[in-house]
């Protein structure tokens, strides 16, 4: 009898303890992560900014297909084994900055936007993902944090981004998260 009470003790502690420290983590969270390939801005910037083909280099991602949406914006719809999510592109600066944005419904989960910069580098171009997000709920929000970690989406994309260009790379970290 002792170890069902511990037990349910545990299923309804731990998740209620998750969460308590979820709701004194700030809502609000930045994380970045850079590579430098041997390739010229332009051509990096032909496989970034052709958001339809990313399924093809990237595992995380089912499908990319255009959307439509606000006039205004460019818009895709995207299924990655988390589930289907829009983005929008928000500003674009070829061959040096892209941003997109999730359009997060009233009462979303999460939502953020992830901001793709392109520079030269002495090697090449340097190609920095900065995540500027948000978590709602306090339990995804230490699962995120703790469990997950904030850089992973930006560093898997961009190991897969390097195979995608030929060359094997690994990410460095350059703002915020954990």
């Amino acid at each position: 009898m002792r170890w069902i009470v511990v037990g349910v003790a545990l299923l309804i502690g731990l998740p209620a303890l998750m969460a308590l420290v979820g709701s004194l983590l700030p809502r609000d969270h930045v994380a970045g992560a850079s590579i430098v390939v041997r390739q010229s801005p332009e051509s990096v910037w032909a496989v970034v900014r052709d958001i339809g083909a990313m399924p093809q280099w990237w595992p995380e991602l089912r499908s990319s297909e255009r959307a439509t949406g606000p006039a205004g914006w460019e818009h895709w719809k995207q299924e990655s084994r988390n589930g289907a999510m829009t983005i929008g592109i928000e500003a674009e600066d070829a061959p040096r900055r892209l941003v997109t944005r999730i359009e997060s419904p009233p009462g979303a989960p999460f939502g953020g936007a992830w901001t793709y910069e392109l520079s030269p580098d002495a090697l090449g171009t340097r190609v920095t993902v900065t995540e500027r997000g948000w978590i709602a709920n306090p339990l995804f929000r230490f699962l995120s944090r703790f469990v997950f970690g904030y850089y992973r989406t930006q560093e898997s994309y961009l190991r897969a981004l390097g195979r995608r260009l030929g060359e094997t790379v690994e990410p460095v970290r350059t703002a915020g998260g954990s």
